[in-house]
């Protein structure tokens, strides 16, 4: 199987919002491995999960290297909003009430994010297209919000949902029929599982037998 990188990360969240929440492996305690290890790697991911074409991501990385402390800062201010995210709708996913400390940090991203967008001619019409002007290190974050935002006003809300494996605090939006899913990715947390109850099953049949 190939090594999970920022580059091939599973985008299974369903909405952008929490492909990006899941940019971190676990929040268990030791566990944890971070993906977004520098400001090159936020922007992978970002053109990974199709945010950014090829040469957005070249001008942000060149910015980056030109602003190597703007850059840093950028990269904390995503991984403040990434796991404001993951509280809001881990709450939601959970039955709880999200913060509103949480809430209000989401808003004040939306609030610039929004401040980016502008409706442009397009061969069918019109569209919502993204202003990158200027230095734009946070570009990709704004789409990142605005999803969040969309999730959170949308019918699909009481459909988000944290992984049920234990150690694995992934989200994503349970589209299922009958609402049942409960793993981020049945190929890989679903069978983990089920392989672990197999064999604590299998060790407690062992140990009636003694």
């Amino acid at each position: 199987m190939e090594k999970r990188e920022t580059r091939n990360l599973e985008l299974i969240g369903g909405r952008t919002c929490l492909d990006f929440a899941n940019t971190v492996s676990t929040r268990a305690e030791g566990l944890r491995r971070e993906y977004l290890t520098s400001y090159d790697q936020l922007v992978a991911w970002g053109q990974h999960a199709n945010l950014l074409t090829e040469g957005e991501a070249n001008a942000l990385l060149q910015t980056a290297a030109d602003h190597p402390a703007s850059a840093a800062a950028a990269l904390d201010r995503a991984i403040a909003l990434r796991e404001a995210i993951y509280r809001i709708f881990s709450a939601i996913a959970h039955g709880r009430e999200a913060s509103g400390g949480d809430v209000a940090a989401m808003n004040r991203a939306l609030r610039k994010g929004l401040s980016r967008q502008e409706v442009v001619a397009s061969a069918g019409g019109f569209q919502w297209a993204w202003i990158s002007d200027g230095d734009g290190l946070d570009r990709i974050l704004w789409p990142v919000v605005r999803s969040a935002a969309d999730l959170l006003t949308s019918e699909d809300l009481g459909r988000v949902r944290e992984c049920a494996r234990e150690g694995c605090d992934w989200l994503f939006v349970d589209m299922s029929k009958n609402q049942s899913r409960r793993w981020c990715s049945m190929a890989a947390c679903g069978s983990r599982a089920k392989a672990h109850s197999y064999y604590q099953r299998k060790k407690g049949l062992r140990s009636d037998t003694h």
